[in-house]
């Protein structure tokens, strides 16, 4: 304890130096009650029960489209349309039935089938056109087709049968020019339930809680300011529901997200905001945040026009002041500084796990074995795809390891130190979809930690404005109170949970097709794996998603 306190005194000339002296000031002091909290509260992965899948409309009158039908002047409202489409795309009206869920009609493909209500309609009066609006929506990596998909799988927990791509984007690389090999004969003829998706977080074999989580994932840091309480609180709900955890972010730990402490990853950035010894002692993961792979080496900033009342209070600052977390911590230089910072934690909290948020720099694998020996459980590898709009282009394009790089040269070199067994590393950074955790698992990562995809779930169109105050129109990424009503916690909790119900659905499916009963076993299976630039016909053996 006196060292520690003496490293402290030393680095007072450190930004973090008076973050951690209050930290350890403490460390003698740990309530009784805290011991208790951890009593009983380990997942029992046998006994978990998926949380209910229940329809969640979206909140505005008219979804986005693929197509848009049109029925004329002509219709004498007879209702065979009404009667005809098994999708619900028509609704009663009082001169002619309404098209007021297009989102849900099959389009073109649909001609193929009896009840094609254009073909059959005795007026001709119903026409399709594909919706100018459908076509500009999204950017290369979130394509229009791919959000669509995710708020059709957020309405209903379904796999989208409209004919649109759910597994791909376009951006002509990464994840989109990856598939996944079936082999011949090897496919699993079994219930979904003998399908088995959970994840040990710790792997190091300490006195620490063996924590497994029921599902191959968590989710991200967004911090109190970033983005809407009821945004954060939809998504800590979800998470709950799920069995698994979500991070504050380094925003501070708001009150609000307190009944929910079994859930929740507290973050520990440079700029140390909201960091206390309280909420260290109350979670069971404590998340050093390094760098953020959407922007590595430049640290986080929250404009002032987010930093309203309620965030400033959470944060210690002044109201509508730009909030600075620098790069990197300036009391760690090298491995045995790392320790030290880890031990701090530790030390704070006996019985939590350590999480260290990294970017993909080119000797990330460096990195990871430094990590390792400092002490910590998880390795998460933040690429350069995730992040939100206000990251700039020019370090999402140019400066960390594209993510499908980073993960296997990880892999590899923990495996070659004899390690690799020990550390759950978990991947993030541009996880779009189902596929997208199968091919990343099949690379070498244990699990994925996720954030824009519940953003997608909540209706985010991917505009790009989230740094503004008030500039996100679906009241995401907002700290305006008017905007922020625009997201109900119920709707938003059951979008989230409706999307990773569809997803857990492909997993499942994609490991029946490659003939795997636990999804650790395809961790590292590169053999599970072509890249469309590189693979040639005649070489692959089986079926190419």
């Amino acid at each position: 304890m006196r060292y520690i306190l003496r490293q402290c005194s030393v680095l007072q000339c450190s930004p973090l130096s008076s973050g951690l002296a209050r930290l350890v000031s403490g460390l003698f002091t740990v309530p009784s009650q805290l011991m208790a909290f951890y009593e009983g509260i380990m997942f029992d992965v046998s006994q978990f029960i998926p949380p209910e899948v229940k329809p969640a409309p979206t909140r505005f009158r008219h979804g986005l489209s693929k197509f848009r039908i049109v029925i004329g002047k002509n219709c004498d409202n007879c209702g065979l349309c009404l009667n005809l489409c098994p999708f619900g795309v028509y609704q009663p009206g009082a001169k002619r039935p309404k098209a007021g869920k297009d989102f849900l009609c099959l389009g073109p493909a649909c001609q193929k089938n009896e009840f094609y209500c254009i073909a059959r309609c005795p007026k001709d009066a119903i026409t399709m056109n594909p919706n100018p609006s459908f076509e500009v929506l999204g950017d290369r990596r979130w394509t229009a087709d791919l959000l669509a998909s995710t708020w059709y799988m957020a309405e209903t927990g379904e796999i989208p049968y409209q004919g649109l791509n759910y597994k791909t984007g376009d951006s002509g690389g990464g994840f989109d020019k990856l598939r996944l090999v079936f082999p011949p004969n090897k496919a699993l003829d079994c219930p979904d339930e003998d399908i088995c998706l959970s994840l040990d977080l710790n792997r190091t074999g300490d006195e620490r809680p063996s924590i497994s989580l029921p599902i191959p994932f968590y989710l991200g840091g967004m911090s109190f300011g970033s983005v809407s309480i009821n945004a954060i609180l939809s998504r800590v709900r979800a998470a709950a529901a799920w069995g698994t955890f979500c991070c504050t972010g380094e925003g501070g730990y708001p009150d609000d997200l307190k009944p929910y402490d079994d859930h929740i990853i507290t973050q520990v950035a440079t700029g140390l905001f909201g960091v206390r010894e309280e909420t260290i002692q109350r979670v069971r993961i404590v998340e050093f945040k390094y760098a953020q792979g959407a922007k590595p080496g430049l640290g986080g900033h929250l404009l002032g026009d987010k930093v309203t009342t309620e965030v400033a209070r959470m944060r210690e600052a002044v109201v509508g002041s730009s909030l600075f977390s620098p790069f990197p911590f300036h009391s760690v230089y090298s491995v045995e500084d790392h320790k030290k910072h880890i031990d701090w934690i530790k030390a704070t909290n006996p019985r939590a796990l350590v999480s260290v948020k990294v970017s993909t720099p080119n000797d990330v694998d460096m990195v990871a074995v430094g990590s390792y020996f400092a002490g910590a459980h998880i390795l998460q590898l933040d690429g350069s795809y995730g992040g939100t709009g206000a990251a700039p282009d020019i370090a999402k394009k140019n400066i960390a390891m594209p993510l499908e790089y980073a993960v296997p040269k990880v892999h590899k070199f923990l495996k070659e130190e004899g390690i690799r067994d020990n550390l759950t590393l978990i991947a993030s950074g541009g996880i779009r979809t189902g596929y997208d955790v199968a091919k990343i698992i099949a690379l070498g990562a244990n699990g994925v930690c996720l954030g824009t995809a519940d953003m997608v779930a909540l209706e985010c169109l991917r505009c790009h404005n989230c740094e503004s105050g008030r500039g996100c129109a679906r009241g995401i990424a907002t700290t305006d109170p008017e905007l922020t009503q625009l997201i109900t916690q119920d709707w938003g909790t059951q979008r989230i949970i409706n999307v990773y119900a569809a997803w857990m659905k492909q997993l499942r499916f994609i490991l029946k097709r490659l003939g795997i009963t636990h999804i650790r076993d395809l961790v590292g299976r590169w053999d599970c794996l072509a890249h469309l630039d590189y693979i040639k016909a005649e070489e692959i053996e089986g079926e190419l998603e």
